[in-house]
C-alpha cells in the first residue's frame, strides 16, 4: 500500500523521495505573506475570503513561488487554526496522516506526483468522510481541511489518465494561483528585507542600494525560494552591517545583456544556449552539486536537468530539446 509521512518542515520531501531526517517547525514570521504588488494583494484577498470556509483548496504556481506560504496562510484563517498543519511526503499511510491532521489541515505538496494507487486511497477516505457527513455511514467525520499544491496542469493530467479525475474534481473546486516572482518584481525589496531579518544575523542590518538593484535585475527562475537562498548565503558570509552588491553570488550579479546596435561591429553576439548553459551550471554550483535542489530552483524536473547536463558534457546545448516527454 502506498505510504506517506508527516514532516514538520517548510521543505517537505517530494513524493517518492526517501526521508533524510526532520527539520524544525517554521516560526510564524517565516510564513508572512510579504509584498504589496497587485498579485500579492489579490492573493491576500483570496485567502481572507476562502480561509474561514474551505474544506479543500488547490494552490497552483511554479516551483518556489510560495505555494506552501499560501497554504499556511489559509490554515491560519481557517476554523482549524488551533489544530496542526501536517505536510505530507514519503513515509506513512494516508489514513495515518488524516488522523494526525484531524481538526487541522493536511497539506499535499506536489500532489501531481502522487502515485495513482495513493490517489485512490485518498479518494476512498474522502468518500467515507462525505458519507459520514450525510448520515450514510458511521459518524466518523475526519474534520480535516485538505490543501494540495501543484506546478503542473492537473486538468490535463486527469484528462490523459495520469491523475484521478475524481480526486481532481474534489480538490480543484476552489483554486488559488501564486504568481511567479518575475511577475511581481516590485515585491523584491520587501522580500529581501524580510529574508535578511529572518537570517538572524545581527551584524547585517540593511541592504545597500546597489545590492538591491542587482537583485531586481535578476530574472529569478527559482522564484522566491531562489531569492531566499541567495540572501541566506550572502548574509552568512557578510562581515559588516551592510550587505553590498559584491557580496551577492555571481549568478545574481550578472547584468542583462544589452542588445547590440548592429551585427557588423565585429563582435560575436552571445548565443541563447550559452547563456542558458552558464546559468544552469552556476545554479548547480551554488547548490553544491545537489541536482534535486538545482532542479527545484530552475523550475524544471530532474530528468530535464540531467539531459541538459549531458548535453553540456557533450559540448553544447543548442542541438537538443529539453522539454519533458
Amino acid at each position: 500500500m502506498s505510504t506517506f509521512s508527516y514532516i514538520p518542515s517548510s521543505r517537505p520531501v517530494p513524493f517518492g523521495e526517501p526521508l533524510r531526517g526532520s527539520l524544525a517547525l517554521p516560526t510564524p514570521m517565516e510564513w508572512e505573506m510579504v509584498g504589496d504588488s497587485a498579485a500579492m494583494k489579490r492573493l491576500r484577498l483570496q485567502v481572507r475570503r476562502i480561509g474561514p470556509h474551505f474544506r479543500s483548496v488547490l494552490v497552483t504556481g511554479e516551483s518556489g513561488a510560495g505555494k506552501e506560504m499560501a497554504a499556511r496562510a489559509l490554515h491560519r484563517m481557517s476554523a482549524g487554526v488551533g489544530g496542526v498543519f501536517v505536510v505530507s511526503a514519503a513515509g506513512n499511510r494516508i489514513d495515518s496522516l488524516v488522523k494526525m491532521a484531524r481538526g487541522g489541515t493536511l497539506f499535499f505538496d506536489g500532489i501531481g506526483e502522487m502515485p495513482l494507487a495513493t490517489q485512490d486511497e485518498l479518494v476512498g477516505i474522502l468518500r467515507r468522510n462525505e458519507w459520514a457527513q450525510e448520515g450514510l455511514a458511521a459518524p466518523q467525520k475526519m474534520n480535516t481541511r485538505i490543501i494540495a499544491s501543484t506546478n503542473q496542469d492537473l486538468r490535463a493530467l486527469a484528462t490523459s489518465g495520469k491523475f484521478r479525475q475524481e480526486l481532481y474534481q474534489r480538490i480543484a473546486m476552489v483554486q488559488i494561483g501564486v504568481a511567479p516572482l518575475r511577475e511581481r518584481m516590485e515585491d523584491i525589496p520587501a522580500l529581501a528585507t524580510h529574508f535578511v531579518k529572518r537570517a538572524q544575523e545581527k551584524s547585517v542590518r540593511t541592504i545597500a542600494q546597489g545590492a538591491m538593484e542587482r537583485l531586481q535585475l535578476h530574472s529569478w527562475p527559482g522564484n522566491v525560494r531562489e531569492l531566499e537562498d541567495v540572501l541566506r548565503e550572502a548574509v552568512s558570509t557578510c562581515e559588516g552591517s551592510v550587505l553590498e552588491a559584491w557580496q551577492l553570488p555571481e549568478f545574481a550579479m550578472a547584468l542583462p545583456v544589452k542588445p547590440s546596435m548592429g551585427s557588423d561591429c565585429g563582435e560575436r553576439p552571445t548565443r541563447l544556449q550559452d547563456v542558458v548553459e552558464q546559468h544552469v551550471l552556476q545554479v548547480l554550483k551554488n547548490c553544491a552539486g545537489n541536482k534535486l535542489r538545482a532542479a527545484e530552483l530552475l523550475g524544471i524536473s530532474r530528468s530535464t536537468l540531467y539531459r541538459m547536463l549531458d548535453a553540456c558534457s557533450a559540448g553544447g546545448m543548442g542541438s537538443r530539446s529539453y522539454t519533458d516527454q
